[in-house]
C-alpha cells in the first residue's frame, strides 16, 4: 500500500493578520480604483483634446500613469500568483520557490539569528538570576516549589531503594570510613576537647555521678553483694565492721566535693597530665594505633552496625514519607522558607547574580549551537509543509500593503514621465 502524504500544516490567522488582511484588501480597491480613474481620466482628456490642446497634457499623464500602474500591478501579482491566470514564465514566484523559500529562510536564520556572537549578546541582556531571585523571594511560589519537590521525594527514595544505589552508598561509607585512622582522629578530638578545659568540665560531671551513687544506699547494698562475691573474706570484714565502710564511702564522697569545689585541686592536675598523656599516645604511639584499627574494624564488622544502617534509612524514609504527606509538613515548610530565603540572599548578592547570569549565558547558548540546526530545518519543513495558498496569503497578508503603494508610486511616476516626454516633444519636435 502506498502511504499517504502528511497533512499539510494550517497556517494560522490571529486577530492583528485579519486586521492587516482588512487593509490590504481597502488599498487594493484604492489602487486599483486609481488605475481606473487613470484610464478614465486618459480616455476624457483625448476625447475633448482636438477643442482644447492643453488637454493633451493631461492625456499624456494619464496614458503614461495607466501603464506604469498596469506595470506594477503585473509585478506586485506576479510575486503570489500567475497574472489573469495566464501561464507566463517567472510568475507566481513565491508559489513556485516554496521550497527554496523555506530553505533559504532556514538558513537565514540560522546564519543571522542564532549565529554565536548574536546569541551570546542577547542572551547577556537577561538578567536570569534577578528573575530566579524574584521569583523564589515570593513566598505563595515558594510554597508551591517546596509541595512540587516533597511530592517527589517518595518516589526519589523509592528509585533509590530499588536501584541499590543506598547499598552502593552505604558499603562506600563504610568504606571510607574504615580507611580514616582511628587514633590520630580521637586525639584532634579529644585535643579540641582539652582546648578550654571543657574536659574538667566533664571531670566534675563524673565526680558529681560518682558521689551521687556513693550516696545511694541501694547502690550501696549492690556493692556490698558484689564484694560478698567476689571477695568473700573482706566482705565478712565489713559485715562485722559496717562502720568501716561507711566511713571509706565518706571520706571517698568528701574527697570528690573537694575536688569540685576546687579548681586548682592536685587531682585536677593530675587528670590533665592523664588526659594529655593520653591524646599524645593516641597520636604517636603505634600499639594505640593498632588497638585503635582493630577496635574499628571489629564495630564496623558487626552485623548489628551493618543492620544499624539499613534500619536508620528505613526510619528516614517512613519519617519523610509521613511528613510531606501531612498537612502542616515540617519539611514542606523548611523548603518554602529556604527558596525564600534563597531568593533573598541572591536579590542581595550581585557577585553571585553575574556568576549564575554568565552560567546562564553558557549553557544556553550552547545549546542553542548544538540545536540551531535543527532549527533551522524545522522551520524549512514547517514552511514546506504549509498549504501553497495559505502560505501565499501569509506573505501577501503581511508585505502586500506595502507592495500596493508600488503600484500608487508606479502611477505618479509613470505619469510624470509620459508629462516630461510630451512636454519635451511639444517644444523641441513639434515646430
Amino acid at each position: 500500500m502506498s502511504q499517504s502524504a502528511p497533512a499539510l500544516a494550517p497556517v494560522r490567522f490571529d486577530d492583528d493578520a485579519q486586521a492587516k488582511l482588512s487593509a490590504l484588501r481597502r488599498t487594493k480597491f484604492i489602487a486599483a480604483a486609481a488605475l481606473a480613474l487613470c484610464i478614465l481620466v486618459f480616455a476624457l482628456a483625448k476625447s475633448f483634446q482636438a477643442a482644447y490642446p492643453w488637454l493633451g497634457f493631461v492625456a499624456a499623464f494619464a496614458e503614461a500613469a495607466t501603464i506604469g500602474g498596469i506595470a506594477d500591478w503585473y509585478a506586485v501579482v506576479a510575486l503570489f500568483r500567475r497574472p489573469l491566470g495566464l501561464p507566463i514564465p517567472h510568475t507566481a514566484i513565491i508559489p513556485e520557490n516554496q521550497h527554496r523559500i523555506a530553505d533559504n529562510l532556514g538558513r537565514f536564520i540560522e546564519a543571522n539569528f542564532l549565529a554565536p556572537e548574536p546569541v551570546r549578546e542577547k542572551l547577556a541582556e537577561v538578567d536570569f538570576a534577578a528573575l530566579v531571585a524574584d521569583w523564589l523571594a515570593d513566598a505563595e511560589r515558594a510554597a508551591g516549589l517546596s509541595r512540587f519537590v516533597a511530592r517527589l521525594v517518595p518516589q526519589t527514595l523509592t528509585a533509590v531503594e530499588q536501584s541499590g544505589l543506598r547499598d552502593f552508598v552505604t558499603s562506600r561509607m563504610l568504606e571510607q570510613i574504615e580507611k580514616v585512622p582511628l587514633a590520630p582522629l580521637a586525639a584532634d578530638l579529644l585535643s579540641a576537647l582539652t582546648d578550654d578545659r571543657r574536659h574538667q568540665k566533664l571531670f566534675d560531671e563524673f565526680t558529681r555521678v560518682v558521689g551521687r551513687f556513693l550516696n545511694d544506699e541501694q547502690a550501696l547494698a549492690t556493692m556490698r553483694e558484689k564484694i560478698r562475691e567476689e571477695l568473700p573474706s573482706l566482705f565478712n570484714l565489713f559485715r562485722a565492721d559496717a562502720y568501716l565502710l561507711k566511713k571509706i564511702v565518706a571520706s571517698a564522697g568528701s574527697l570528690l566535693d573537694e575536688v569540685r569545689a576546687d579548681p586548682d585541686h592536685p587531682m585536677r592536675a593530675e587528670f590533665d597530665r592523664f588526659a594529655l598523656g593520653f591524646i599524645e599516645r593516641l597520636r604517636t604511639s603505634k600499639q594505640y594505633a593498632r588497638r585503635a584499627e582493630k577496635l574499628k574494624r571489629d564495630f564496623l564488622g558487626r552485623p548489628e552496625v551493618r543492620a544499624l544502617a539499613g534500619d536508620a534509612w528505613a526510619s528516614l524514609r517512613l519519617f519523610i514519607e509521613q511528613d510531606v504527606n501531612a498537612p502542616s509538613s515540617t519539611i514542606r515548610e523548611h523548603l518554602a522558607n529556604m527558596f525564600v530565603e534563597a531568593g533573598r540572599h541572591l536579590a542581595a548578592d550581585a557577585q553571585i547574580r553575574a556568576d549564575m547570569n554568565q552560567g546562564f549565558v553558557v549553557a544556553l547558548a550552547s545549546f542553542v549551537e548544538s540545536q540551531k540546526s535543527g532549527v533551522s530545518t524545522f522551520i524549512a519543513d514547517q514552511v514546506k509543509r504549509w498549504d501553497l495558498a495559505q502560505l501565499t496569503r501569509l506573505i501577501e497578508t503581511n508585505i502586500g500593503k506595502d507592495l500596493q503603494y508600488i503600484r500608487f508610486n508606479g502611477m505618479i511616476i509613470g505619469g510624470l514621465a509620459g508629462l516630461a516626454l510630451y512636454t519635451a516633444e511639444r517644444l523641441f519636435l513639434v515646430n
